[in-house]
């Protein structure tokens, strides 16, 4: 029952139709009653059309609930708004990720642009690892992701850059590792991708990225610190994954910087250490 069943039915003195007063007897004490807003007063007497009406509006509303039962509001189709997150623009994209590993580093990239981008965001984030300070765990790096071409250049090129040298001038030991009572801290998250140039052989992609570097510690003259680079790659597919032939890096975009209260070093040495880094980034 509506509540315009109620204001467009019969009077209590009887007749039908809609626009005449309803007069509203005091409570006798017997017979069906309202309370609440209705402040007591008796329900009137209803006529046919009153019961013609409750009776049209009980089959409508089967009707309405046997269609909705048949016509998907069940689990296995989705709904009108679910279509819509599911196209809105911000939603992350890609297919699954990819199931096969070259040591710590996801591959078996797509044959595609999007593949091309995944390969991108994953290299960059291998390369932009606290791996790349030692030695041997640089080698392997390299030789998962760069194209048999220009391995040893590759290979040759990231020695020289991280020489004994640059280590002692951020604070590290000759391995890469850092002194006691530190905890060393670098970090790539890429925030997004782009293909600059895409054929099926090759393909530029750039990788928009934040990162955190510095060393923890209480004696530490090189605070843990964020800033944003973008990495460009230009890879090669192999015929059987995309892997990389150059990179080079710039600095930002860069956002404003928020007005978050900077943490001290002990709560960044203990998120680094809790929080693990994606080994899968797209």
């Amino acid at each position: 029952m509506s509540l315009g069943d109620e204001h467009g039915g019969a009077s209590s003195t009887g007749g039908g139709g809609t626009g005449q007063t309803r007069t509203r007897l005091p409570d006798s004490g017997a017979g069906d009653v309202y309370g609440g807003v209705y402040g007591g007063a008796r329900r009137p007497a209803r006529n046919s059309r009153s019961l013609i009406t409750v009776v049209g509006v009980v089959v409508l509303l089967i009707a309405a609930i046997a269609f909705a039962n048949r016509g998907g509001g069940g689990d296995d189709t989705p709904s009108d708004a679910s279509a819509q997150r599911d196209a809105a623009p911000t939603a992350a994209t890609g297919v699954r990720p990819v199931s096969g590993k070259n040591g710590t580093i996801p591959a078996g990239y797509a044959h595609d642009e999007q593949g091309a981008q995944s390969a991108a965001a994953n290299y960059a984030v291998a390369l932009g690892s606290d791996g790349m300070f030692n030695t041997e765990r640089r080698r392997e790096i390299v030789r998962a992701i760069a194209d048999a071409s220009t391995r040893d250049k590759l290979q040759s090129g990231f020695d020289a850059d991280y020489s004994e040298a640059f280590l002692s001038q951020i604070g590290l030991k000759a391995d890469g590792s850092a002194p006691s009572g530190s905890t060393f801290v670098n970090r790539t998250l890429p925030a997004g991708t782009k293909v600059k140039n895409f054929t099926p052989g090759t393909a530029d992609v750039e990788v928009w990225c934040m990162g955190l570097f510095g060393l923890t510690g209480e004696t530490s003259t090189k605070p843990v610190t964020s800033g944003w680079f973008t990495v460009s790659l230009k890879l090669k597919w192999n015929g059987s994954d995309w892997k990389v032939l150059e990179t080079s890096q710039k600095t930002g975009p860069t956002p404003v910087t928020g007005d978050n209260p900077v943490s001290g070093s002990d709560e960044i040495a203990g998120a680094v250490n809790e929080y693990g880094g994606f080994t899968y980034a797209r």
